[in-house]
């Protein structure tokens, strides 16, 4: 058994491939209640929270010699969610293309502007393109920190078109606080620039996480 230190990019998932283990095995251990109960959603870590990893216990099968038995290994793929919004409304039937570690797929989106695609839980990077709108964005898969963090805010806010700061620096500036009342006016909250409990609720429910 041992201590693990979660390192920006990783979620358990990419952490339970690493260990030899499913995710639920790591998320739902006894020992990693405090971590489940202060994050709600194992693939949102924090850079620096701590995960407690088990020993990996041997399984045992009887099976008769001379004899051919199978054996199912659970499907320990995770599944990406992207949704394509233009002024609020889903961008439905977009062709696109979404690489992932190298790893070409194509479709279109659904009548929601959903696109979803089973990816490796240990993928980190890709990149979605849209021809036909001659699009193209980077994806930084693992990367999203909690709402309870100010980095997690910025980059809510950035997806969603609100932040235009360099990069998510985790410190709450002019910047921020200009995302936060355009973010706020939009949705009809309190405008204080302030990232509050409603405005971080809010947040996460257009978001998704």
């Amino acid at each position: 058994m041992a201590e693990y230190e979660v390192q920006q990019g990783e979620c358990i998932n990419s952490i339970a491939k690493e260990f030899g283990f499913i995710w639920s095995t790591i998320w739902d251990h006894p020992k990693n209640a405090a971590l489940k109960q202060k994050r709600k959603d194992h693939n949102i870590l924090y850079p620096g929270d701590v995960v407690f990893i088990p020993d990996i216990r041997p399984r045992v099968e009887d099976g008769a010699t001379e004899q051919v038995h199978q054996f199912k290994l659970k499907d320990d793929r995770c599944k990406l969610r992207i949704r394509l919004l233009v002024n609020d409304k889903p961008r439905a039937g977009e062709v696109y293309r979404l690489k992932i570690d190298g790893k070409l797929f194509e479709g279109k989106t659904d009548g929601d502007g959903w696109i979803e695609q089973m990816i490796a839980p240990d993928a980190k990077e890709g990149q979605l393109i849209l021809p036909n709108a001659h699009e193209e964005y980077p994806l930084l898969l693992g990367h999203m920190d909690p709402i309870n963090h100010m980095s997690g805010i910025q980059k809510r806010l950035e997806n969603l078109g609100f932040y235009i700061g360099e990069k998510a620096d985790g410190i709450f500036g002019p910047k921020t606080a200009s995302g936060v009342k355009a973010f706020q006016r939009k949705y009809g909250l309190t405008i204080d620039g302030i990232p509050g409990p409603k405005t971080q609720a809010k947040l996460k429910e257009l978001y998704g996480c």
